[in-house]
């Protein structure tokens, strides 16, 4: 299959590895910054085939993850309203708020649907005129453009039952957080290809060169993986920080521009919580004044809202990259997926998923001649 068996070729993993054995003289830090790159990490035992100089921090990727308490049990309020068809992507279903989640929600009576595209829920809304449809809108830059495009056409057509719940976030606003934490490790980034292939590398020069960190723009193969840290590597023996694009199949320098002017009309920027992290400047998305009407936190009053994090969960560690899941104390034991305590376990895209998925209870390395397990 064209772009995916030939980067999952073993002989080619080893050749890359060979390279970066060869070029490491010193230990590293890297943070990849997206979920999807996580599992592929966790799932062909990257973080293992590496040199012991070279680690890998888990960083915070996963939206479904970084989506704050707060939104989600103001999501939940508003599910269980009778008069509320509340549609969302299936990640969000098993996503604990407080005391309860969506299915649960569900099985006590609330319209609770799952939809694979904003558009679906754009659709039940158009043909259940007397019922107010929610669609939960979370993501990063990736997903932005389509709920922006919904929330565009149902102005357009004039739906006037469909609201967005948003909750998005933005990757530079996070990267520069991390960086100025007084416990950051990082030494250089592996910035996530499908941010880029919609919003381009323009954000991304300043931070470097500020921070004195790479960022090279990654895929989400095993080779890809590879060569980013192969080129990250190479830049920081050398003492460099520049933008590398290592994916320049699906990354243009300036993005899409369709998908840009999108954004531009329907959202604004706004500061934005993150789960587990705070509150970060700049860092998220909201509805611009013109696209007002059709906020759902603008048109269901949610007050009254207590969040509780529960006291046993490390997920905020996790997502800043403090932490490893394994080495959470509620891991594998009382937070399982079946019984989470927070996002990261169960979200696909989630560090602590990816970790129990793949059964990865602890860190040892493996030989390098395990480099052909790759693909």
């Amino acid at each position: 299959m064209k772009y995916i068996d030939e980067f999952q070729d073993p002989a080619l993993a080893r050749r890359l590895l060979d390279e970066i054995r060869a070029t490491v003289t010193r230990p590293w830090a890297l943070m990849e910054v997206c979920g999807g790159q996580t599992h592929t990490i966790i799932r062909h035992g990257i973080d293992q085939l590496l040199p012991d100089q070279v680690e890998l921090i888990h960083g915070p990727g996963c939206p479904v993850c970084v989506t704050p308490l707060e939104v989600i049990d103001k999501a939940l309020e508003i599910a269980s309203r009778p008069e509320v068809i509340f549609c969302s992507f299936g990640d969000m279903l098993r996503v604990p708020g407080t005391g309860r989640d969506l299915f649960r929600v569900r099985s006590e009576g609330g319209d609770v649907r799952v939809v694979y595209s904003p558009l679906d829920a754009l659709r039940i809304a158009q043909q259940n005129p007397d019922r107010e449809v929610v669609f939960f809108g979370i993501g990063f830059e990736t997903t932005a453009p389509p709920n922006a495009m919904t929330v565009y056409q149902a102005r357009r057509l004039g739906i006037r039952n469909f609201s967005l719940l948003v909750s998005h976030v933005r990757v530079p606003p996070a990267i520069e957080a991390i960086m100025q934490s007084s416990s950051c490790r990082v030494q250089a980034f592996l910035a996530a290809g499908h941010v880029c292939s919609v919003m381009g590398v323009g954000e991304y020069p300043e931070l470097a060169e500020r921070f004195g960190v790479p960022i090279v723009v990654t895929g989400f193969e095993p080779l890809d993986i590879l060569e980013g840290v192969r080129r990250t590597v190479a830049q920081l023996e050398r003492g460099e920080h520049t933008v590398d694009n290592a994916y320049p199949r699906a990354v243009r320098p300036e993005g899409n521009p369709a998908a840009l002017a999108m954004l531009e009309d329907v959202f604004e920027v706004t500061d934005r919580s993150w789960r587990g992290i705070g509150v970060i400047p700049g860092s998220g998305w909201r509805l611009s004044p013109r696209y007002r009407d059709y906020d759902a936190e603008y048109r269901f009053s949610v007050t009254g809202i207590d969040t509780r994090e529960p006291a046993q969960c490390r997920s905020g560690e996790v997502l800043q990259g403090l932490l490893k899941p394994h080495e959470c104390e509620a891991f594998d034991t009382i937070c399982t997926p079946r019984t989470p305590l927070g996002a990261t376990m169960v979200s696909s895209e989630g560090a602590c998923a990816a970790y129990y998925l793949y059964r990865r209870l602890d860190m040892k390395k493996t030989a390098p001649v395990e480099a052909s397990s790759v693909g």
